[in-house]
């Protein structure tokens, strides 16, 4: 795999400090007889930027650095980014709140990621979602469907297009409701048809893509019985 960062994605480079102290006679004679010069309060600590913290992991993943990854990421996040399969995106995206996004510009890829999703929390990145290679339609199929049972938005971008999460997301999933059955995935026009039935109906998950590129859901269809 080929990792190219592009100019407008990297990191600004740290300021230098500059310390200045007083000398510790001056500091004596300010101070009058027998009492003591007040200690200043300590500063807080400066919490990195999930924009400061996501680029570091980004930039430790294009070295291959694991140790340095592992340093600002947890185990997951780290086994997650190193398993991205695609070239690496070439545009920091900027972040909404603790999610921060690189996305490709170049290269076209299955899902509504488009790239890698972190999620920062403090000076971590605790989670990396990325836009999955997944050649089988049975196995993106039930991606997404995992993804509604946890009621993870982010997760089902990473299998299917935006209005497709969005029509299946539209009604929360009930694990108290009726019981859905995977029914397969069958061969239409250029790509695929996977079913799930339940009781009263079915929900048909309809697939593009390729064995070589990998398949997506583009699109969420319900029948009644």
């Amino acid at each position: 795999m080929s990792r190219r960062w592009l100019p407008g994605a990297t990191a600004t480079a740290a300021a230098a400090a500059l310390l200045i102290t007083s000398s510790p006679a001056v500091a004596n004679a300010a101070a009058p007889a027998g009492t003591s010069t007040p200690a200043k309060p300590a500063s807080p600590a400066r919490t990195a930027s999930p924009a400061k913290v996501s680029n570091t992991l980004f930039r430790a993943w294009l070295r291959d650095d694991r140790a340095a990854a592992a340093r600002v990421a947890t185990p997951g996040a780290v086994r997650s980014i190193f398993s991205y399969v695609y070239r690496a995106p070439d545009q920091f995206a900027g972040c909404a709140g603790d999610a921060c996004r690189f996305t490709h510009t170049s290269v076209r890829v299955p899902g509504g990621l488009n790239g890698l999703l972190m999620i920062v929390s403090g000076s971590k990145v605790t989670r990396v979602y990325q836009s999955r290679h997944l050649t089988k339609p049975p196995a993106v199929a039930k991606h997404l469907f995992r993804a509604w049972q946890k009621g993870d938005r982010n997760l089902g971008l990473e299998v299917a297009a935006k209005p497709a999460v969005d029509r299946l997301f539209r009604v929360k999933f009930d694990p108290r409701g009726v019981t859905y059955f995977f029914q397969g995935c069958t061969k239409e026009g250029k790509g695929y048809s996977c079913a799930y039935s339940y009781e009263g109906g079915a929900m048909f998950m309809r697939l593009k893509g390729s064995a070589a590129r990998g398949y997506d859901v583009r699109s969420i269809g319900y029948i009644a019985d």
